[in-house]
């Protein structure tokens, strides 16, 4: 057998190795594999979903190849040991450790490494990053950041590029609880992809995730103190910026050093020709990121799973005319949780080209396409992307455009183009980050998958960036013709614990597990800890168990952690409790004497008739609690919030019941518990609605005589839908009753932070009349007990102002930037 040598282990160097092997390559070639990291091979996109902890880094769907699999298919790697020297003419590669590795075909597959620009501050005297800086493009990348984010609080962050990878490595930290800011050479973010109108909506999207944006501004140095350690970074007009953290993602370049020190011809990458053979050579191939291919390179994975096919049928001889003939470059992912496809040219180029634009900066959309001579040349979507699908058809010249254009980002009412997954071929490129065709589905369902799970298991799409996974879905149902097996872990609570919400809560009390980390312990595979499980396990502990549960800090947000909202600059708002919207002369005035104090820079009302302080210093917190003697008011967590009423019957001339008092007995009674996502009440007067109480999770409308409907799985934010009402019933005790039993359902059965307009309609209204109001399971007591258990061990965390947790809860942050005073009028 030949002996064939892979240098490097990333995506582009094993996904040609399997491709090799599912042709048989096994047979033919004696496979060496040589990669710089201490790993198996892992999916780079990924990293950023571990950054924002949603993810870990021993988690299946990072790990793409684990080290059992080269032993499985007899693949021989040299993991942690960097080639170093390629001699052509003795055909052997020289690795770090002193091994030589003979080859008769090699593949290099070396990839990118991070661009640092040249600025000064940015490297120790021995040209190591300085302590403070990183790139984002491994795992040590990520774990260095999430060490440095995790060791001590008030860890602010600068992040040198507005690219794609910069808003990943930003909403990553921004999750961790940091201050970040984006700072960006060009005029807009992610100018390669989105035209400037896109921008502009792309970045109000970032700004409203707490992210500072800084476009037009060029970094020059890194700043640092006596100790070397990173105290910010300036800029050419003479600004600067405070900073613990450096985060440089200004783009990548290939890696071509060891190729270039061996003789093979360079450009801007390793030059290579049709069937990915480099240039002048009959032996040496180059495949990824760091091959140039007809003038040019690609950092899309998409275009190198295409090379690593052709590579693998050209060696393999499975198909001797394959060859690579260049990618279109279309791009779907998600950014920072906004989903982005883009494809072509970002505008119009000629007068005659027609042009089409719609956004929305309100609700974060925004579209383009660009049409000529009949022809998709061009387009953008961001925040809604259904039409990506046909889009990318039409973009590759396989259907027709539709003679009304608008269809092209809309879909109307006559029809226009369509776009459902029946409708789309075969080739058609469903899930960019893994090259998983809509045919390779299909396929896969047709071999005998029967889950939606076991579907992404065995092709991968849906893995990366996620931004598909809709469509996937779509495709494996059309696939199944309606025998689609349920896929049993979507009803896991957590994806760690193979187990439902009811069977994780009765083994936590069989097992009296009152910490996160007893939780992993007893009951994951390994008792390893998974850090997208933390914060559901322990809003779950905290409804089991009330006060007695073992609070662990680091399995909280930030927010959970200080009992405020964190905001945009790294300070916090905070929203003293007024029950049912009302308040008195004395605590008015004490909120003015504190806005005084602190220099509060805004204070607001907010649509839940509170009084919002925003501004406050985290230091601060617990002297504005102290001078405030008011409970907190629940703005900041997954948890009962307020309860909105209209004037009543006191003073309306309409009114027909005491809405005001109803709603202040429900906030009395219900304040502050733990939710699996936000719950907002509203009370009624009158169905006249001031209280919008018809859009809540939980709304009671007066229809006179004591009398109140009760409307549940209400939502007038980025959902809009009417409550489904519950039950008619006959006093106010009778709502104070029915309410704690339909949120101690909820608090037990819903999933981690789906809302209740999910959840109502997911379990139906019969389903909660039966269990609520008829008993039909015998609950109803068990409710009502649990419920007052929950009630009665209600603690006002602001009380922590006196015994903090840690001594880090409250230490003093940074300098921040200033928020924008509110004009005078």
């Amino acid at each position: 057998m030949r002996r064939l040598v892979v240098i490097g282990n990333g995506m582009a160097g094993a996904r040609t190795v399997e491709e090799i092997l599912a042709r048989g390559g096994g047979d033919q070639f004696d496979i060496t594999m040589i990669g710089d990291e201490p790993y198996g091979n892992y999916n780079r996109i990924m990293l950023s979903h571990v950054l924002a902890g949603e993810s870990s880094t021993d988690d299946e769907d990072l790990i793409l190849n684990p080290m059992s699999w080269y032993r499985e298919n007899g693949v021989k790697l040299y993991a942690g040991d960097r080639a170093i020297r390629l001699d052509r003419f003795a055909k052997t590669v020289t690795c770090e450790s002193d091994r030589e590795v003979d080859y008769d075909v090699l593949i290099v597959a070396t990839g990118s490494n991070t661009f640092f620009p040249n600025m000064d501050g940015l490297r120790e005297a021995d040209g190591r990053l300085a302590r403070g800086v990183f790139g984002f493009r491994t795992i040590a990348d990520t774990n260095g950041m999430l060490q440095m984010a995790q060791a001590e609080d008030d860890v602010s962050a600068v992040v040198i590029g507005g690219g794609l990878l910069g808003l990943e490595a930003a909403y990553g930290l921004r999750t961790q609880g940091l201050t970040v800011n984006v700072v960006h050479s060009p005029g807009h973010l992610m100018n390669q992809q989105l035209d400037e109108r896109g921008g502009s909506v792309l970045r109000a999207k970032i700004e409203a995730l707490g992210v500072g944006v800084h476009t037009s501004v060029r970094t020059n140095a890194v700043l640092r103190d006596e100790q070397g350690r990173v105290t910010g970074v300036s800029f050419t007009d003479g600004s600067s910026l405070a900073a613990d953290m450096v985060v440089v993602t200004a783009g990548i370049r290939p890696n071509t050093e060891l190729a270039r020190a061996g003789g093979l011809v360079i450009e801007r990458g390793i030059v290579v020709d049709d069937q990915m053979r480099c240039e002048d050579e009959g032996s040496v191939y180059a495949v990824g990121e760091c091959a140039q291919h007809r003038g040019e390179l690609y950092g899309l994975v998409a275009p190198v799973w295409e090379q690593a096919v052709v590579l693998a049928e050209h060696l393999t001889g499975s198909n001797p005319e394959a060859a690579y003939e260049g990618s279109r470059s279309t791009t779907k992912l998600k950014v920072a949780g906004v989903d982005v496809a883009a494809m072509g040219v970002k505008g119009p180029e000629l007068d005659d080209d027609e042009f089409l634009q719609f956004y929305d900066s309100r609700n974060g959309t925004y579209k383009n396409v660009v049409v000529r001579d009949g022809k998709l040349i061009g387009a953008t979507l961001m925040g809604e992307v259904g039409k990506a699908g046909m889009l990318t058809q039409a973009f590759d010249g396989k259907i027709e455009l539709p003679e009304d254009r608008l269809s092209l980002l809309f879909d109307l009412a006559d029809g226009g183009a369509g776009s459902s997954a029946a409708d789309l071929p075969d080739d058609t490129q469903v899930c960019n980050c893994n090259g998983v065709s809509k045919g390779d589905i299909v396929s896969c369902v047709h071999a005998g998958a029967s889950s939606l799970g076991e579907v992404i298991a065995k092709t991968r799409a849906g893995k990366g960036c996620g931004s598909c996974k809709g469509l996937v879905a779509d495709i494996v149902a059309c696939a199944a013709g309606g025998a689609l097996v349920p896929d049993p872990s979507a009803d896991w609570y957590v994806p760690c614990i193979p187990m439902t919400k009811a069977e994780l809560i009765a083994v936590i009390r069989e097992q009296d597990l009152r910490a996160v980390s007893q939780v992993f312990t007893a009951l994951a595979a390994d008792g390893a800890e998974d850090a997208g499980s933390k914060m559901p396990l322990a809003s779950l502990l905290r409804t089991i168990w009330g006060p007695d549960w073992v609070d662990e800090r680091g399995a909280l947000f930030i927010n959970d952690r200080v009992h405020a909202n964190i905001q945009r600059d790294g300070t916090f708002s905070v929203v003293p409790q007024m029950k049912g919207g009302v308040t008195t002369p004395d605590q008015l005035r004490r909120i003015a004497d504190v806005a005084d104090k602190y220099q509060v820079p805004l204070v607001k009302v907010t649509g839940g008739q509170r009084i919002d302080l925003l501004g406050i210093r985290k230091e601060d917190l617990p002297k504005v609690w102290g001078d405030l003697d008011m409970p907190s008011g629940y703005a900041y967590g997954k948890s009962m919030r307020t309860v909105k009423t209209c004037v009543g019957s006191d003073f309306c001339r309409y009114g027909l019941g005491d809405s005001t008092a109803l709603g202040i007995a429900l906030e009395e009674r219900f304040q502050g518990l733990e939710t699996p996502a936000k719950l907002k009440l509203a009370v009624a007067g009158c169905p006249r609605n001031c209280s919008e109480a018809l859009c809540k999770d939980f709304g009671v409308v007066s229809v006179g005589e004591d009398r109140w409907e009760i409307y549940v799985g209400g939502a007038a934010g980025a959902h809009i839908r009417k409550g489904d009402l519950l039950a008619t019933v006959e006093s106010s005790d009778a709502v104070l009753e029915l309410a704690g039993r339909f949120i101690q359902y909820y608090r037990e059965d819903a999933k981690w932070l789906e809302r209740t307009y999910t959840w109502v309609p997911r379990v139906g209204l019969e389903h909660l009349q039966a269990i609520l109001i008829r008993d039909e399971e015998g609950a109803v007591a068990g409710l009502d007990e649990r419920m007052a258990v929950a009630v009665a061990g209600y603690r006002d965390p602001w009380q922590e102002r006196t015994e903090p947790k840690s001594p880090a809860q409250f230490v003093p942050s940074l300098p921040l930037l200033p928020l924008p005073q509110v004009p005078v009028r």
